[in-house]
């Protein structure tokens, strides 16, 4: 008896260490499928196969542009993360939220309402907070830059703990990059 060729995605995962703790990195056919906080080795495998049908290769190799490109958001040297991703997962709602995540500025905050306004659905404020709980790429999709109305930080799925860090990261780096040029230079003479 022949088995049957297994013609799915390609899914390859490992998991990185960050100041935020093990981040379990998941690709599919290559583009950057999902970070998942807190992975843990023993588990991990587990968590892929239930999300993506099949638990993949641990492929440390594959993520070596991802693994950079988050030590250099860690070190304050990436606000902008230049990365395959796949975000064709989730509803047509969802992925619209997460590409909204995506214009966000570094080192900024909106709120739930304003991401609702800004996807055309200025009443799905509670829906935003859905999707942005869903989101598979945090960090990278920053669903983090989300806050609520009042200013309080709302939920986070790497934690409260987690979001805290992120946006103070963000906001340090953004305080040293002004100190060091504060006044952006124009073509205009001065007076």
């Amino acid at each position: 008896m022949n088995a049957v060729p297994d013609h799915g995605p390609a899914i390859s995962r490992t998991i990185v260490p960050t100041p935020v703790g093990p981040l379990g990195l998941v690709a599919r056919n290559g583009n950057l499928a999902g970070i998942i906080f807190d992975a843990d080795p023993a588990s991990f495998p587990f968590q892929v196969e239930r999300t993506w049908g099949k638990p993949g290769s641990e492929s440390p190799a594959a993520f070596g542009d991802v693994k950079r490109q988050l030590e250099e958001y860690f070190a304050g040297k990436r606000l902008v993360f230049r990365l395959p991703l796949d975000l064709d997962q989730g509803t047509g709602f969802q992925r619209r939220v997460w590409h909204a995540l995506l214009e966000i500025p570094y080192g900024r905050t909106l709120s739930y309402k304003e991401v609702a306004h800004v996807i055309g659905q200025p009443s799905a404020v509670r829906a935003v907070g859905s999707a942005n709980g869903a989101n598979p790429l945090p960090i990278v999709v920053p669903c983090h830059r989300v806050v609520s109305s009042d200013g309080t930080m709302g939920g986070y799925g790497g934690g409260l703990k987690v979001k805290k860090q992120l946006l103070e990261l963000e906001t340090r780096t953004r305080a040293a990059a002004f100190r060091t040029n504060p006044r952006p230079k124009t073509d205009r003479p001065s007076r």
